[in-house]
């Protein structure tokens, strides 16, 4: 017999919801939103490892110092610093907002309900849903190219298909991450874990080939591209930004993963194991590989797959580029498909379920892309690239999410003092339908934002976009909610 309340029950600190009536039968649940089981977090500090190196060792980490160099002015020596130091940074919003996901077992748009409210949660979620998307779609083009050289390899006819070919990789692709994450979460977790030592043999590997074909002493001599005696201080800083953009998404649905964690010492662990040493390596291997291409094939190349791509055996190319399917995959799957695919169940739990929403964000990728695969297909023509929304999107998103990071973090640990009604996180009777506060909080420093833009006085505040937005976010949130007549504090229903 089905009962009428819902049961919150506590075991070694990790929170278990037996949904009641209440729950079950309101318009804010669906079984993919609802909290995970206690025997349903089994994700141990190395499963997590697993998950960091699986989606920090990709193309565009690859290219991130190239970026840094060409684009901020910085040598690589001052590239590789502020990659290492951005991803120590990023450590904090994403381990402190991780905790609520493995302490309640919910996810991000469901955590939001209580800082944005019931319904206004859907405002930052779709903001997070739709730089997903975006990044789904850059991350599926590549592993489409890598999948047409694949296919070149073993067969000859195949290379004259041109850019034809490419954007029928694409679609095979496209297809291989939406088919993972439809799933569930335990197909990701077994792909992260079995893909992430072949990667790391990649890595090693691809090293080896190029280290007989650079200096290191020559490569860290190359002057900056910023202007002769300018202070390395602001592009540092701009680079630093931009660098921390580059997970500022996962920073805040974070709890998409945590919520099957063992244990707070697992996700902590996990995550400083897995994320800043593996993004520091891969991107020195980019800029080593970038600088070796010469050397190595005759022309620059500043990614992975059109260098290897340069290779003459067709055995090698094969191999390598099935390696690149999978280092592709794992990242896509788990850092751009995985979350949209929550947010847009927040939407109407009871109308989108997981399949829907992963098709959902497949089909929104797909459309984000169009005018890339025209251009392949040659039916258009333009000058807009690939590589200038990727680099513009890093500092620009970084901007808008930051101050949700800064809400999320202050809301959970000092206003709610880490005590959440869980059951009531998906009711229409505990928390508001919108909370305001959320709204100033996050609207003040977007607008702020974008009114730097046109002014040189205050150029700084889009610059360091994710520090000041975070930072500034979560001060006037705690400001707005101590000024209420009554705390908002909700205690547990336990």
């Amino acid at each position: 017999m089905q009962q009428n309340r819902s049961q919150v029950t506590e075991r070694d600190g990790l929170f278990e919801l037996e949904a009641g009536s209440d729950v079950l039968d309101s318009p804010r649940y669906n079984h993919d939103m609802a909290p995970t089981k206690v025997r349903e977090r089994t994700w141990n500090k190395w499963h997590i490892t697993a998950l960091w190196v699986g989606m920090s060792v990709c193309v565009p980490t690859y290219t991130l110092g190239g970026v840094l160099t060409a684009y901020f002015g910085l040598t690589v020596g001052e590239a590789l610093m502020a990659i290492l130091l951005a991803n120590v940074i990023v450590l904090i919003p994403l381990t402190l907002n991780a905790f609520p996901g493995t302490k309640y077992g919910i996810p991000f748009p469901v955590l939001l309900r209580s800082s944005f409210g019931v319904l206004g949660s859907n405002v930052p979620c779709l903001i997070r849903a739709l730089v997903a998307c975006g990044w789904f779609g850059i991350q599926t083009m590549f592993g489409g190219l890598a999948i047409h050289l694949f296919l070149g390899s073993i067969f000859d006819g195949w290379k004259s298909l041109g850019g034809t070919g490419e954007v029928i990789g694409f679609m095979i692709f496209w297809s291989l991450n939406l088919w993972v994450v439809i799933r569930g979460a335990e197909s990701i977790k077994w792909l992260e874990t079995l893909s992430a030592p072949l990667l790391v043999a990649v890595g090693i590997g691809l090293l080896m080939w190029a280290m007989p074909n650079v200096s290191m002493t020559e490569l860290l001599a190359i002057p900056p591209k910023r202007p002769e005696g300018a202070s390395v201080v602001s592009y540092f800083a701009a680079g630093l930004t931009a660098m921390v953009g580059f997970w500022a998404t996962l920073s805040l649905n974070i709890p998409d993963f945590s919520r099957y964690a063992k244990s707070q010492k697992d996700q902590i662990l996990g995550q400083i194991f897995g994320l800043p040493l593996t993004m520091f390596l891969f991107a020195s291997l980019g800029v080593v590989m970038t600088a070796a291409s010469v050397k190595l094939v005759g022309v620059t190349v500043s990614d992975p797959v059109s260098l290897i791509g340069h290779i003459q055996s067709p055995v090698w190319v094969a191999v390598a580029m099935a390696l690149i399917i999978i280092a592709t995959l794992s990242t896509n799957t788990a850092a751009n498909i995985v979350s949209p695919t929550n947010d847009f169940q927040n939407i109407a739990p009871k109308v989108i379920n997981r399949t829907k929403a992963v098709l959902l964000t497949g089909f929104v990728g797909l459309a984000l892309m169009a005018h890339e695969l025209l251009k392949k297909l040659g039916l258009i023509v333009s000058d807009v690239s690939l590589e200038t929304v990727y680099s513009n999107w890093l500092l620009g998103y970084s901007s808008l999410l930051g101050p949700i990071a800064g809400i999320m973090v202050v809301d959970y640990f000092l206003i709610k003092k880490q005590q959440l009604d869980l059951a009531g996180l998906y009711r229409d009777d505990v928390y508001p339908a919108w909370n305001w506060a959320g709204f100033v909080a996050f609207g003040v420093p977007v607008v702020l934002t974008l009114l730097s833009l046109g002014s040189d006085a205050f150029s700084w505040f889009y610059s360091y976009g994710w520090f000041t937005g975070s930072a500034l976010g979560g001060v006037i949130y705690y400001g707005l909610c101590s000024m209420r007549s009554s705390p908002s504090v909700v205690k547990s229903s336990v």
